[in-house]
């Protein structure tokens, strides 16, 4: 009688495109965006979209301006604008949009994701508040893309 070990699926490549999709690609799609870019240094292209486009959240430009990364150039895209099939990995950042793409024409099914990440727009109180939600969103993405996206 042999010992044989149980077969381990093969490791998956390594992720060297990723799509983050929330609603409007004004708030969290672009901080995740931002911050993927600037954890991998470049060795992962990145692209954020919406399912509509928003226009960018000012919380969102002062929220990244502490980390150095100044958003206020970015232009929303909408999921229609990007090729769905060019990415490795989708993740969803939204319960709404990851329901939208799961019907959509994935490069593969298995590579989309969902990070549901809460809203800070719906934070209440005085701006000191409010940029504690929208800090907490980014320290959170960032995290989140550390430990998905190991460089």
């Amino acid at each position: 009688m042999t010992d044989t070990a149980p077969a381990t699926p093969p490791a998956k490549p390594p992720a060297k495109s990723v799509l983050f999709v929330c609603n409007q690609n004004a708030v969290r799609s672009p901080m995740a965006e931002a911050l993927a870019k600037r954890h991998s240094k470049r060795r992962l292209f990145v692209e954020s979209a919406g399912l509509i486009a928003g226009a960018l959240d000012p919380f969102t430009v002062a929220a990244m301006a502490e980390e150095k990364i100044d958003l206020s150039s970015h232009k929303a895209l909408t999921i229609a604008d990007v090729d769905l099939t060019a990415f490795d990995v989708v993740i969803a950042l939204t319960a709404e949009s990851h329901a939208h793409l799961e019907r959509q024409a994935l490069k593969n099914p298995e590579s989309l994701e969902l990070w549901a990440i809460p809203d800070p727009t719906d934070s209440e109180g005085n701006r000191n508040q409010i940029m504690d939600s929208y800090r907490l969103v980014r320290d959170h993405l960032e995290v989140r893309i550390a430990d998905r996206f190991p460089f």
